[in-house]
């Protein structure tokens, strides 16, 4: 039996300011309008029988979101299998926490397949190819990497040297991992032949992941069984939820699988992947998703390019137009715009951390936030007010919550609202207000069919997401 294993987290921060850490990667549209993470569960999809069940490892703050992707994939009867971070911990205690948990359910043979839910692979037939010769290797006990065939002395990616041939289908051993290296040294391994690009992609069963964990860390195992015994499984209908212990998965050391397992286990043997990949690093990358023009111009949203060469442009919303310029990137979002040169991508990363060193809310959230329920837009702010807008599901209800420093009016543009505003409770139809004043408990909830859409007026001395007191919550948000 195979179990897909999907990885999502990471804020990948070189894609700001569409990847942030409140909607990280995976969650990113691509320029068919799928997202990766999407994509992956798809990808995932084919690798089993209709029906089969699909693991996904995420942080708790990205639950519903990745729920809402996964459904959206509709990948015909597949079971979601959720199993949620309290912190990050690095791929290690992660893929541990899965192993443990995937033994349990199905057996010690049960065969796990890991793969990051934000790298782009299209190809899904060669794909499954490649992971069904991973899985006969996997068999016999070894855990199994997948390598890409290098096309460029490429220095973002770590490098696996193939050792002794294990079969006719090219899988060998794996001789040594080797960091990032510099370019000289990256050319060196491309002329070599012996190299492969690290995917950070596996599939071993779940009992040789354990046995070799007990042998090389075996700290590390004896912290993720003692926090998947604490972590009981919730069957839903849909799937099943495991909300991994906080205490005991803190205490689980912050390291990766390769620095954990891989580069010190002498049974790691390397498939090299026939399928085109790309881990979408950078800009760079996903521009070259898109067709160029004559003068190599790529544009995803509408743009118009004058006298300019070489040069990407991705809007959501804008026309965006760009005179007499060549190499650069211009990427705009509501509340903010990047523009780089294009051989200076990789550097974005720095913009993050200045943002973040300065408590800057654009390296978290985008005005556009998603919550369980559906998702509010701040349209205008000001000192003392906040306007915004809100959608809420059908069937979706925020919690039962009061604030100490603002009101809100309601005003209901489309669909019905279930108000409860003090001890009262009323239906809001279409084109109707409610107020709430500070200090009143209240709830909205949509009790239709289609999305309730919303605009609220905040107003009061302090207009913080944290001015929220929560009583009763449907997803789980009240300690």
């Amino acid at each position: 039996m195979l179990v897909p294993v999907i990885l999502s987290g990471g804020a990948g921060t070189r894609l700001w300011p569409v990847s942030r850490e409140g909607h990280p990667k995976p969650f990113m549209p691509m320029p068919d309008g799928q997202s990766l993470l999407t994509k992956t569960y798809r990808r995932a999809a084919s690798l089993i029988e209709p029906g089969g069940e699909i693991v996904t490892v995420t942080n708790r703050e990205y639950y519903f979101q990745s729920k809402d992707h996964f459904l959206a994939a509709k990948l015909g009867g597949s079971r979601g299998h959720f199993m949620l971070e309290p912190i990050g911990r690095n791929t290690a205690p992660a893929i541990a926490a899965a192993a443990l948990a995937m033994r349990e359910r199905f057996g010690d043979d049960v065969i796990l397949a890991v793969m990051p839910a934000d790298h782009l692979i299209q190809d899904c037939d060669a794909f499954r190819r490649a992971v069904e010769r991973a899985t006969t290797l996997a068999e016999e006990g070894y855990l199994v990497t997948f390598g890409v065939v290098p096309t460029a002395p490429e220095t973002g990616f770590g490098y696996i040297e193939q050792g002794e041939r294990l079969n006719e289908a090219g899988a060998a051993r794996v001789q040594r991992f080797v960091e990032k290296p510099d370019l000289v040294t990256a050319s060196e391994y491309l002329e070599s032949g012996r190299f492969l690009w690290n995917s950070g992609m596996f599939c071993f069963s779940a009992n040789a992941l354990i046995r070799e964990l007990q042998v090389h860390a075996p700290g590390l195992l004896e912290r993720a069984m003692e926090c998947v015994g604490r972590s009981p499984l919730e069957e839903r209908d849909t799937g099943a939820l495991r909300e991994l212990n906080g205490e005991h998965f803190a205490a689980m050391p912050d390291i990766s699988i390769d620095y954990a397992l891989m580069e010190r286990s002498d049974k790691v043997a390397v498939v090299p992947a026939t399928f085109d990949w790309s881990d979408i690093g950078s800009w760079g990358a996903l521009s070259a998703l898109v067709e160029p023009d004559m003068q190599n111009n790529r544009a995803a949203g509408e743009a118009l390019f004058v006298d300019s060469r070489n040069t990407f442009v991705r809007s959501e919303g804008r026309l965006i137009a760009t005179v007499g310029v060549e190499n650069l990137v211009v990427v705009d979002t509501a509340d903010a715009i990047l523009v780089a040169r294009a051989d200076r991508v990789q550097e974005v990363r720095q913009v993050v951390k200045r943002l973040k060193d300065s408590e800057h809310e654009a390296y978290r959230l985008h005005r556009t936030v998603n919550r369980p329920w559906g998702s509010y837009t701040v349209l205008e702010q000001g000192p003392r007010f906040k306007i915004k807008r809100l959608v809420v599901k059908p069937g979706s209800a925020l919690s039962l919550q009061m604030h100490h420093h603002r009101s809100e009016h309601w005003v209901v543009v489309q669909g019905m609202a279930k108000v409860t505003n003090g001890d009262g409770v009323r239906l809001v139809n279409s084109n109707e207000s409610t107020f709430i004043p500070a200090g009143h408990r209240h709830r909205l909830e949509n009790p239709g069919v289609i999305d309730l859409v919303m605009i609220e007026v905040q107003s009061g001395e302090y207009l913080g997401e944290d001015d929220i007191v929560r009583f009763e919550d449907q997803y789980g948000r009240v300690s």
